[in-house]
């Protein structure tokens, strides 16, 4: 029964017996330090889901959840932000809700109660994730959750568990929508609620259930167990859920006037922390290379199928062989990109691999523009010239002799190019209004939103691809890979004649240098 129902069932009580059951309410609950709000926050409070997303609006009670859970529910809990600085507001705001700070060890980051244990701390660093690896908790909160990286939070989430079997697991995530790429990948891993283009939502407090087959995190029907090719043993899937909180939903803070200082804050940020909204929260670098709203619109205008007549022109390739990162590749017909391909960089552990999943994959002649930076792409590259297939080789590093469309200002480098050129074709305001269309993927978003850049002596110097992956807790494979189909191959807007007269061998008008 849900809260509201027994809240609704109350209202038709007597005054008598509604006392009674105040008063049995009350000595229920003699002693606990801590209780929920009703609602969503009671909702998430009482949710089966191994993970839940609680969040939305600013105010909503999401930090109070987490240390609720942890002084009420849970023996062992982790409760983290971003940097240590963050952190201690953990510390000052569970002060406030105990009434002192008895049990607290600032040298330990540890607050001890009599049955219960909690550690409060950090992962400003990628690598700081590492401080909490080999420790059980039963409950793990993330406190803003989209400022924390995708690698950092399945990491620690490894080791959610308890000695003892009827010690209840769960992780619980808290945050506003996130309002910078790195922060993207939250609507990824629920984008059953959040995405609006997912082909199956869910509601609000919905159990869906998740388990990695092939290296990817995946929806099946149901906990099973699941017999999966390749495991030992039948694997037992874990729930999600998002449960949306609401500044009105939080009694301590909705009498207040926090509501007119959100109203005040700048539309991307209001749209994010007071409406809640996931869709088009994300606020813009002052020196991000490609304005959101530009890959936005590239999205919207974006249609399952090619246009009738207009062949593949080009694949954009990245190269992962083995380790951690994906091989990706970028198919491109004309503006129109085809859904990206992706396989774990263990599928794919030498050249002669990646050559056979380009190959599989192109049609048409299609130019592949492989990245051979660093080294990766060279095996493959040579295997597909061995094959007679038209590749030509990326080097991001290299030097570039190229200037904006304006002809104002030079590139330090290839890569730089690259992004500006794919940034130029997709600028609303050029005649005839841009040509990309992409496929809707939120991390594709996320990778061409990040990288940001300056303007030096030697020109506009696009930030360091190793620089971007740091933030992000990960490669941008698929950002790199659409901007390298862009960089080279056949494009309509240089057929004399147009895609019409290309059956015609039609004149192929080429770029100045």
């Amino acid at each position: 029964m849900q809260l509201d129902d027994i809240l609704q069932r109350l209202s038709t009580v007597s005054d008598k017996d509604k006392a009674a059951l105040v008063g049995e309410a009350y000595q229920a609950t003699k002693g606990m330090m801590w209780l929920p709000n009703p609602g969503p926050q009671t909702d998430a409070y009482l949710s089966e889901a191994d993970e839940v997303f609680y969040g939305g609006q600013a105010g909503g009670g999401k930090t109070d959840l987490e240390i609720g859970l942890a002084l009420t529910a849970h023996t062992r809990s982790l409760l983290l932000r971003r940097t240590n600085k963050e952190a201690s507001g953990l510390v000052e705001r569970m002060a406030e809700i105990v009434g002192s700070r008895d049990g607290w060890s600032s040298q330990a980051n540890t607050w001890r109660f009599p049955e219960r244990l909690v550690d409060i701390g950090g992962v400003q660093l990628e690598e700081d994730k590492q401080k909490y690896k080999g420790t059980p908790h039963d409950l793990i909160c993330f406190d803003e959750i989209s400022d924390f990286t995708e690698s950092q939070y399945t990491f620690i989430i490894g080791w959610n568990r308890a000695a003892n079997p009827l010690q209840r697991c769960r992780i619980v995530g808290a945050g506003n929508p996130p309002t910078r790429p790195e922060g993207l990948w939250v609507i990824k891993r629920w984008a059953a609620w959040l995405d609006p283009q997912h082909p199956h939502p869910a509601q609000p407090g919905e159990l869906r259930w998740y388990t990695t087959i092939n290296g990817k995190d995946t929806e099946v029907d149901g906990p099973g167990p699941h017999t999966i090719e390749g495991e030992p043993t039948p694997i037992t899937a874990r729930s999600r859920t998002f449960i949306p909180a609401k500044l009105s939903d939080n009694p301590d803070l909705s009498a207040t006037n926090y509501a007119s200082v959100l109203a005040a804050l700048p539309e991307e940020l209001r749209l994010a922390y007071r409406d809640g909204r996931f869709d088009t929260s994300l606020r813009d670098d002052a020196f991000q290379t490609i304005p959101t709203a530009w890959i936005r619109a590239a999205q919207e205008r974006w249609k399952p199928t090619p246009p009738v007549g207009v062949p593949m022109c080009a694949i954009g390739a990245d190269v992962a062989q083995g380790g951690a990162d994906r091989s990706v590749l970028a198919p491109r017909h004309d503006g129109w990109y085809a859904p990206l391909l992706v396989k774990d960089g263990v599928e794919t552990p030498d050249g002669k691999t990646y050559a056979g999943f380009v190959i599989a994959n192109r049609r048409n002649n299609a130019r592949v523009i492989i990245d051979i930076g660093g080294g990766w792409g060279g095996d493959a590259f040579a295997h597909l010239r061995e094959n007679q297939i038209d590749a030509v080789g990326y080097m991001g590093v290299k030097a570039s002799l190229r200037r904006t469309v304006d002809n104002t200002l030079k590139f330090t480098n290839v890569r730089t190019e690259t992004y500006w050129r794919f940034r130029e074709a997709l600028d609303p305001s050029q005649e005839g209004g841009s040509p990309i269309a992409l496929p809707p993927d939120a991390e594709l978003v996320s990778d061409l939103c990040a990288p940001t850049y300056e303007v030096t002596p030697n020109g506009i110097k696009v930030e360091p691809k190793e620089k971007v992956c740091d933030r992000l807790g990960r490669s941008t494979d698929k950002g790199d890979a659409v901007v390298m189909a862009w960089s080279d191959g056949i494009k309509g807007k240089n057929i004399e004649g147009g895609w019409a007269r290309r059956n015609q061998a039609p004149k192929v008008v080429m770029r100045k240098k």
